[in-house]
Parts: structure tokens; sequence; C-alpha cells
């Protein structure tokens, strides 16, 4: 027994492509086969891939626009979601400026070479009369979100709400098999990604990073050393102890929860697709919301508000209320 399981603890963890398809420019799918696992390793690997597939692979944004002359607000909403991708991780600039009448998309930009568009069809806005538009946008590449304060700058440039996640929602199931010897498990992980990149390069990318932030653990065991400046210390604590303190300072409570997006929840697809149409991003966002706000999400039915109410219970401790306080 004892000889079984150390063969097949040494056995290397493969993984295959089994489907590969491109719905659209914005959106491509991939399905994957990752084995062999022993019993619950499928779950811990499954579960950090998924995050460091939707957290921490980086992609392209445009996260300010300087208008001329005319603001157009719709114009912000649809510049936020031009996908784009880069090949520098510095800032770039791009260029707008059309004269209509005219539809004007997301090929009419004028880019560095190092910035491509996904989809020029990309509808930005539609120019009526024979008036100029010019815009001089600011792009970055950065992980997550970036949700700014809706303000103005002097110098007439707005923040854009940033969304630099090239991958858009991931699944993975976990099944049992026999491979003679022993019972072992194999994970199936569907990725989709909005063309940017494809579910190959996310998976490869996310596996990297997770790997870099694990590497300094790996040296700390190995040399036994212990940090010596106060800048380099570590209190670990138990995930209760943190949480406790956590919630005991109501500021920075709050601070966490619009700092913490809503793919911590791992809630379904179908329910974190609709959250994210309807622009709730994190958890404060979530909280805004009442259980009879979300019911009136399209598609968002019962079971999908029964289902954020209860990750949002286990998660964070928190209630979404039945119905919206009303001030008289």
């Amino acid at each position: 027994m004892f000889k079984n399981e150390r063969l097949i603890s040494q056995q290397q963890i493969q993984w295959k492509c089994l489907e590969s398809k491109t719905e659209n420019k914005r959106l491509q799918y991939g399905r994957f086969a990752i084995s062999p696992f022993q019993r619950g390793q499928a779950s811990t690997v499954g579960t950090a891939i998924r995050r460091a597939l939707l957290q921490e692979v980086r992609g392209s944004s445009i996260t300010r626009a300087k208008f001329h002359k005319v603001t157009i607000h719709d114009v912000l909403v649809n510049l936020k979601e031009i996908v784009l991708k880069s090949d520098s991780n510095d800032i770039q600039e791009g260029f707008l400026s059309v004269t209509g009448p005219k539809v004007v998309t997301a090929g009419d930009t004028l880019l560095p070479s190092c910035v491509k568009i996904i989809d020029n069809s990309q509808y930005v806005t539609t120019i009526i009369q024979p008036i100029s538009l010019h815009i001089e946008l600011k792009i970055e590449k950065d992980r997550g979100y970036h949700i700014e304060k809706p303000e103005k700058y002097k110098d007439g440039q707005f923040v854009i709400d940033a969304v630099f996640m090239p991958v858009q929602n991931v699944n993975y199931s976990i099944h049992l098999f026999d491979n003679g010897r022993a019972t072992q498990e194999i994970s199936f992980m569907e990725i989709w990604t909005n063309g940017s990149l494809t579910p190959h390069e996310a998976l490869s990318e996310a596996s990297k990073k997770l790997i870099e932030l694990l590497n300094p653990l790996l040296t700390i065991i190995e040399d036994g050393s212990s940090f010596k400046s106060k800048e380099d210390s570590i209190i670990i604590a138990t995930e209760s102890t943190s949480r406790q303190l956590q919630f005991n300072n109501t500021s920075k409570l709050e601070q966490t929860l619009f700092e913490t997006f809503i793919d911590q929840l791992e809630l379904p697809a179908r329910a974190f697709n609709c959250l994210k149409r309807s622009e709730i991003h994190t958890i404060a966002d979530l909280l805004n919301y009442s259980r009879e706000d979300l019911s009136r999400i399209k598609n968002f039915g019962q079971k999908s508000v029964d289902q954020v109410s209860k990750a949002l219970w286990e998660r964070f401790g928190k209630e979404l209320p039945n119905k919206k306080e009303t001030i008289t």
C-alpha cells in the first residue's frame, strides 16, 4: 500500500487541451484536463489557479481620456469596454480624432505599434452633426480592477474605471478515476478570455505567477534563516484571529470590502457574469443592493440571489437586506 502511494506521488502532473475555439474576436474558450492528482490535491490546485487566472493575469485598458472642446459622457463607458493588447509595461498614449457625421468605432483610434485593438468594430459613439471630436487617451497595463472616484481633472482629463482582466470566467470540476493501483483525481478546467490572449496563454501566465509568489517561501524553508529587519518580519496569525482584528476596525473593514472583488465569492458562472454586467465588481458594490434589487437584474433568478447571499455570509459575515430601507 505504501509502495503504491509513493509511486503515485512521484507521477508528474500533466495537462492537455481538450477543446479550443474562438466564439468571436472578444471571446475565446479553452477546456483543459489536468492530472493525475492524489485525493484532495485537485481542489487545492484548481482553486489557486482559478484565482490566479482572474486576479493575477495582466491586461491593458484605457485609464484616462482628455476631451477637447466637447465632452460626451457616454463615450467614457464605451472607451472602458475597448479590448486592448499591449506588449509594453509603460503607459502609452492614443488619439481619437474624427469629424462627423460618423459612427465612431475603436478602429478609428490611433495607437502606438506596441498596442493592438482586438476588435476594431467596437462602438464608441455616433456623431450626427458636422463637428469634430478629439480625445487623448492614456493606456496602462495592470491586473484586477482600478475603481476611481468620478472626478474631473483641471486639465480636462477624466479617469476611467479600468478593468485589467483578460480572463472573463473560469470553471473547474473534479472527477475520480481508478488507475489500477489507487483512486486518483482529474480536474477539468474551462477558461474564457476577452481575445487579448488565448486560454492557453492565460493558464501558462497564471501558473508562472503562482510559482513566483511561492518561490520566496521555498527559500525561507531551505535556508532556515530569520528575517533581519522589522520591514522583513512576518507576523503569522490564524485566519480567525486576523479576521476578528479586521472586523473590529470599521473603517478598515469598509476599505477591505471596497478593495475585495466578487471573484472571492466563487459564484457559479451565471450569477458571476450577471453581477459583472450590472457593474457590480466589489463586495462594497454588492452591499449597495438588497435581495429584491438583485432579483430585478436580468436573468438573475431567486436561486442566484440565494447563492450570493450564502457566499456573502459564509465568507464575509455580511447579509443582504430583503428590501432597501427608505428614508421618509
